[in-house]
């Protein structure tokens, strides 16, 4: 007999001509996408993604950054459960980084529909503003503006490299909405995204759980030397940015190499001045970006860099400056809700494997304010942030199929027009246990008088 609920599917060509069809907008020149922040093409993006989900008969909020709400009402007047990710792109991206949790999360609604489905809590659907940090830094803007990590004069006032401010261009799209940001209540937050990496096509998995994410340091530095020929200038009389530059990238290598294993680093953007083919560098500014699960090592790596980078440009008679642009610690997802996403994935006969994820995500903001998972799939060759990122429609569906039914779980099902529940209400409140809601516990203690004994036998009743 199949579990309650495992029948239920997303329809996989929907969801695939929805990616494709965004994918359309902002076209890279390899094949990917290049639809950055706050850009016409990011508007039109945003338009038509309103658009879709009007369609699916959502209702359309939209903070003071720009973050989109799709709310799909609930049987009652509970905090929501929320999912999505962000639609913006690298400027070399592919077109399903961030696309996928946003667009699998409509075909969720729309899967909802098709099925007459009615959930207790509503369900929100989030598009965030500026996930990737290129153009305006740091990564995952909004979603901190929301969380209370930054403020948002702080996130107005960003600038790009053409001098643009990030409040002045989300007005100029249009975008700026009139909900005070991080007023809205999140029961719970789901995200689906590629993983970005390697390891689940390399296991053979379709299902990557979330346990935790990756905390990250992002450090720029500035060398400053002095410009001169190329041709004439002795060797011993240089004071060559571009030198110092390159020692320390050698240094941030052998950093992570020396915290193995569960450390990374590299230098992943830089820029020497006057970039000038027979100009020897006067000033060089790049940024290092280290990341670990393990918040020790993390720390160390940092406080390793600024000791011993500085001493690198005294020997070469460098100035230097180090500024930190970017930082989270690592993140710990919700126990109750890896368990759900775990559970559904087993459900559905998908194969899957606990993971920590690589890179930073939006919902590693959200997790500060409200319990959140993530759920991933894999990519081709653990591409991303390249447009040769790739993906199959077999595992987008899988990852939305989980979705589905984590959300689902999450949500409580009140009606469907199936022959099958997704869950009973025992489900829901396993979740609430997990989480460990001081306001179950006491709703537990009020309806039960302490008794496990009976409280078990209304689970199986």
């Amino acid at each position: 007999m199949p579990a309650p609920g495992q029948n239920l599917r997303i329809d996989s060509a929907r969801l695939w001509d929805s990616l494709m069809e965004m994918a359309t907008i902002g076209p890279g020149i390899a094949g990917g996408n290049n639809r950055q922040t706050l850009t016409d093409d990011d508007a039109r993006g945003r338009a038509l993604f309103q658009q879709w989900c009007l369609d699916a008969g959502c209702t359309m909020g939209v903070d003071t950054m720009g973050n989109m709400f799709a709310t799909r009402a609930g049987a009652e007047d509970l905090p929501p459960v929320y999912m999505g990710s962000h639609l913006d792109t690298q400027p070399t991206g592919g077109k399903y980084d961030g696309v996928l949790g946003v667009l699998g999360g409509l075909e969720v609604l729309r899967s909802m529909n098709d099925a007459g489905i009615r959930t207790r809590h509503p369900i929100v659907l989030v598009n965030w503003t500026n996930e990737e940090g290129t153009r305006y830094a740091p990564a995952m803007l909004a979603s901190g503006v929301f969380a209370g990590i930054h403020t948002q004069d702080y996130a107005y006032g960003r600038v790009d490299a053409e001098g643009k401010a990030f409040g002045d261009e989300l007005a100029r799209i249009g975008w700026v909405g009139d909900e005070p940001v991080g007023a809205r209540k999140i029961h719970a937050m789901l995200e689906l995204h590629i993983e970005q990496g390697p390891i689940l096509e390399a296991e053979g998995k379709e299902i990557g759980v979330v346990t935790h994410g990756q905390g990250l340091w992002w450090l720029q530095v500035t060398l400053t030397g002095r410009d001169a020929h190329t041709g004439s200038t002795p060797m011993n009389m240089r004071v060559n940015a571009g030198l110092g530059m390159a020692r320390i990238i050698e240094l941030v290598h052998r950093i992570a190499m020396d915290h193995q294993p569960g450390a990374v680093g590299a230098v992943g953007q830089a820029n020497v001045y006057p970039n000038s083919r027979n100009v020897i560098p006067g000033r060089a500014v790049f940024t290092i970006d280290f990341r670990s699960p393990d918040l020790a090592k993390l720390t160390a790596m940092r406080e390793r860099l600024e000791d011993e980078a500085p001493a690198i440009a005294a020997e070469l008679g460098l100035g230097i400056d180090i500024e930190p642009v970017g930082h989270f610690d690592p993140v710990t997802f919700d126990p109750g809700l890896v368990t759900v996403v775990r559970d559904a994935a087993e459900r559905l006969g998908y194969s899957h494997m606990d993971i920590v994820s690589g890179a930073g995500h939006d919902a590693c903001w959200i997790n500060r304010v409200a319990p959140t998972v993530m759920v991933m799939c894999p990519c081709v060759d653990g591409l991303s942030h390249n447009e040769a990122e790739e993906i199959s429609p077999e595992w987008a569906a899988a990852g939305t199929d989980v979705l589905l039914h984590a959300v689902l779980e999450v949500a409580g099902v009140v009606h469907t027009d199936g022959e099958l529940q997704v869950n009973e209400p025992g489900a829901t409140t396993i979740l609430q246990i997990n989480s460990a809601r001081s306001q179950f516990k006491d709703l537990k203690d009020s309806l039960f008088q302490g008794s496990e004994v009976e409280y078990q036998k209304w689970l199986e009743s």
